[in-house]
């Protein structure tokens, strides 16, 4: 072997790149891994917390607005309640006032026929003497007959027949003419002028002859 001069420099052997760079890189990374930043609990604990408060918000909004609806709602059907009982009043009001309406027309309208023919009942009292006495001739028979038709027809009824039981409300009782015992109660005999009314109401009572039972 050739010994190197002593105090002469050894060659060494220049460091390898490729491992050199690989150490820095090492550290370099320790390095960043170090000093990277540790995320903050408490921000996240910060954020959790404004969550929560705002879903408590919201809760207390809708909480309030279902409140609202509520009485709304119920505001709502008490007013229609009331229109509803207002409306069934003036229906019942309109069913009296149309009721009393109709009555009244009724009433003057039968008022308006009870002045037209109540005159009449004299000319149908001359029509009935001439009959039973046979002075009707066959031209004054079709006017007379005619006339109780229109009269008729116009509400005015006669009434009045021998043997009907006499109604104080009906008849006129001119006389007692005795007993008979074919009768049970008091009995128009003889029908002096026949009675007429329009409806219920007596334009004139007919005029009778009555006979009571016997033993009465």
């Amino acid at each position: 072997m050739t010994e190197r001069p002593t105090g002469e420099p050894r060659d060494e052997a220049p460091p390898d790149p490729g491992s050199f760079g690989d150490a820095a890189a090492e550290m370099a990374n320790e390095t960043e891994v170090e000093e990277a930043p540790m995320p903050r609990r408490d921000s996240g604990v910060a954020g959790e917390d404004a969550d929560g408060g705002a879903d408590e918000s919201s809760g207390s909004d809708e909480s309030s607005n279902e409140a609202t609806e509520e009485d709304e709602l119920v505001a709502t059907r008490r007013a229609l309640a009331e229109r509803t009982a207002d409306l069934q009043r003036i229906q019942a009001e309109y069913v009296n006032y149309k009721r009393r309406v109709d009555r009244d027309r009724e009433l003057v309208r039968e008022n308006a026929t009870f002045a037209a023919l109540a005159p009449i009942v004299d000319v149908l009292d001359t029509i009935d003497r001439a009959r039973g006495h046979g002075d009707l001739d066959e031209g004054f028979q079709a006017v007379a007959e005619q006339l109780e038709r229109v009269v008729t027809k116009a509400g005015l009824v006669k009434y009045g027949e021998v043997g009907d039981p006499f109604d104080p409300r009906l008849h006129e009782a001119l006389s007692h003419i005795g007993e008979d015992p074919d009768v049970e109660v008091t009995t128009c005999k003889v029908v002096a002028k026949a009675g007429y009314r329009i409806g219920d109401r007596v334009v004139r009572a007919a005029q009778v002859l009555v006979v009571d039972p016997a033993g009465a």
